[in-house]
């Protein structure tokens, strides 16, 4: 029986903001490129379009697939959440309606149509592996409308090692120190927003500032931190 590898993506700058999504679809012959931009939406919504899609291409409806995603979102609301959602008319416990409800039930569609199993995989972001890596190159490139060229061909002469799912050591390492520091107290927050920077104490300032908007925001954890990001948000 045929497999089919998908990797999905997808990126928000602004979280809402300007965002993209992205997929490959390798059917061991051919290996097909996917992305797509809305100007106005979230993370959530772009990881889950960038499942569906993909989807959707995969015309084999017979096929197994494993679609890898560094989205815990997709993958728990695909094989955990949406039953319960179902089963509450799309209601959460919390008797709310159910966030981005129209690509759930999509994507629910899209996975019933299958008769082929579906492997829901997670892989760690922006740690090196070249399936994951790819997809979140094309998502931010759409997300911030840079152009890319989106491969659509012979897998023999594709140069992404869709099956290789080492991790990059460095970038684990470098991950790991970013989480580490994201959970550090922070002395405040830079923002720039059409060009002109400004300093917050406090995430709820700097959020209200940048919040849907295409904007550049960073913690800083000292005051020379502080100095040198108003620094490169300058240059």
């Amino acid at each position: 029986m045929q497999k089919i590898t998908i990797f999905s993506d997808g990126a928000s700058k602004g979280n809402p903001g300007p965002g993209g999504w992205g997929a490959l679809v390798a059917d061991g012959e051919t290996v097909t490129e996917l992305g797509g931009r809305e100007d106005h939406t979230t993370n959530n919504r772009m990881e889950l379009t960038g499942a569906l899609e993909a989807l959707l291409h995969a015309s084999n409806k017979n096929a197994d697939v494993v679609l890898y995603t560094d989205s815990r979102y997709v993958i728990n609301g695909i094989t955990k959440w949406v039953k319960g959602w179902k089963r509450n008319g799309w209601m959460t416990q919390q008797k709310k309606d159910v966030l981005n409800k129209d690509l759930w039930e999509s994507l629910v569609e899209a996975v019933d149509s299958r008769t082929g199993r579906i492997a829901w995989k997670y892989v760690g972001g922006h740690v090196g592996i070249a399936g994951n890596e790819r997809v979140d190159e094309i998502a931010s490139s759409f997300a911030e409308k840079i152009p890319v060229t989106l491969y659509s061909g012979s897998a023999n002469k594709y140069t992404i090692a869709v099956d290789d799912l080492s991790v990059d050591d460095a970038k684990q390492k470098e991950k790991s120190a970013s989480s580490s520091r994201s959970k550090a107290k922070a002395y405040s927050y830079v923002s720039k927003v059409d060009g002109v920077i400004e300093v917050h104490k406090t995430w709820a300032e700097c959020e209200a500032r940048v919040k849907g908007k295409a904007a550049r925001f960073k913690k800083a954890t000292s005051a020379a931190e502080e100095a040198e990001i108003i620094q490169s948000f300058t240059s």
